[in-house]
């Protein structure tokens, strides 16, 4: 089984990740589109574009099911991909029902377009999250992943002033409503403490692909270090794609091999 993910640049990898420990059988096809990342600040005609775009491209490649890793363009442009195309096609959305299974208040962060769409508004009130539900867009933490800073004073600065609106301390859990917020694990936990609960959707989206491929999961792998780039092709079985181009150059497979790495760190961390 051939699937591909897609995201508007590296934080699909988030899910992708979670897909080997749990799916370690088959083979992948990644796609980031760099050349328009940020989606999170797009129109939404702009994203559809683009997600109609990668679609064809994944299909032409052999995709047998496409994961749209980014809950933007989840929120965006699941429904008209799936009317357009006759292959099965998950998506992404922020994991707003483990955040209230906590019973108190939860802050879901994620990028504006996310945060400003119906889909999400609708979940919040399905699952009974309407007053004790308060929304942050940290659009700013996309660029800080793509450009692999995960510690600078300036990133911390960041965090520090957005989060400055809120009362940390009033809180339970905190929904990463953005692919590319798993990078970050750690210093969530450093604003809002070691008991704080983090809630991501990536192993739920790829329980979810075994569920309707019919693929028995596995049970994890204890700990998965990528140790040379040859790695990511050779055991791993994935084709990496930056907006229509085959990666295949050291520096570029080297930058992927350092992110899944930094999230095998993060992934205990919740």
């Amino acid at each position: 089984m051939k699937i591909g993910f897609f995201d508007s640049g590296i934080g699909g990898l988030t899910v992708l990740h979670e897909a080997y420990h749990l799916l370690p059988g088959e083979e992948y096809i990644f796609y980031g589109d760099t050349d328009h990342v940020p989606y999170g600040l797009k129109s939404n005609d702009e994203i559809k574009e683009y997600a109609a775009g990668i679609m064809d491209f994944l299909v032409n490649k052999g995709a047998d099911a496409v994961v749209i890793a980014c809950n933007t363009a989840s929120s965006v442009a699941a429904q008209m991909l799936r009317e357009n195309y006759d292959l099965p096609i998950i998506a992404m959305e922020p994991a707003v029902k483990p955040a209230l299974e906590t019973d108190e208040r939860i802050l879901v962060t994620a990028t504006p377009v996310t945060l400003r769409e119906e889909k999400l508004k609708n979940l919040i009130k399905r699952e009974g999250g309407e007053g004790r539900t308060d929304l942050l867009p940290l659009p700013g933490l996309v660029e800080f992943a793509e450009k692999e800073d995960f510690e600078s004073d300036e990133l911390k600065d960041y965090l520090k002033r957005a989060l400055s609106q809120y009362d940390t301390s009033v809180y339970s859990a905190v929904v990463l409503g953005c692919t590319h917020f798993n990078y970050f694990k750690d210093s969530f936990k450093e604003f809002f403490g070691p008991g704080m609960h983090l809630a991501d959707g990536a192993e739920g989206t790829v329980k979810r692909v075994a569920q309707l491929l019919k693929i028995e999961t596995d049970k994890g792998r204890q700990k998965l270090v990528i140790n040379d780039i040859s790695d990511l092709s050779e055991k791993l079985h994935t084709q990496y794609y930056l907006s229509g181009r085959e990666a295949v150059d050291e520096e570029t497979l080297g930058h992927f091999m350092r992110l899944h790495n930094r999230l095998e760190e993060m992934r205990n961390v919740s």
